[in-house]
């Protein structure tokens, strides 16, 4: 079952990930919310719109921007709408 860890932490674990751009894109309900803190951070992506941030916070460590979903993606995107991918150090497996 795909896994994501960052610092010794499973972030999100679930068999209904969507893989894009080799991400895999987790749905909410798979994510330990209480790790995420929010993100004033935006960017953009041409095909799948506009991306918003969280941060990871793991035993008082910090990950900034660690995660990102996409709010309202644009029609090409839809399947990911709700889902969030990870980079920055946090390992996918499974």
């Amino acid at each position: 079952m795909p896994t994501a860890r960052w610092n010794g932490a499973v972030i999100a674990q679930s068999d209904d990930t969507v893989v894009v751009e080799g991400n895999h894109y987790f749905p909410a309900d798979s994510i330990d919310a209480s790790l995420l803190e929010e993100s004033g951070t935006h960017t953009h992506c041409p095909w799948k719109g506009e991306a918003s941030y969280k941060t990871l916070v793991v035993d008082g460590a910090r990950n900034p921007d660690a995660a990102w979903y996409y709010p309202d993606p644009k029609p090409a995107a839809a399947e990911i709408k709700g889902r969030y991918a990870f980079w920055k150090g946090v390992q996918v497996a499974g």
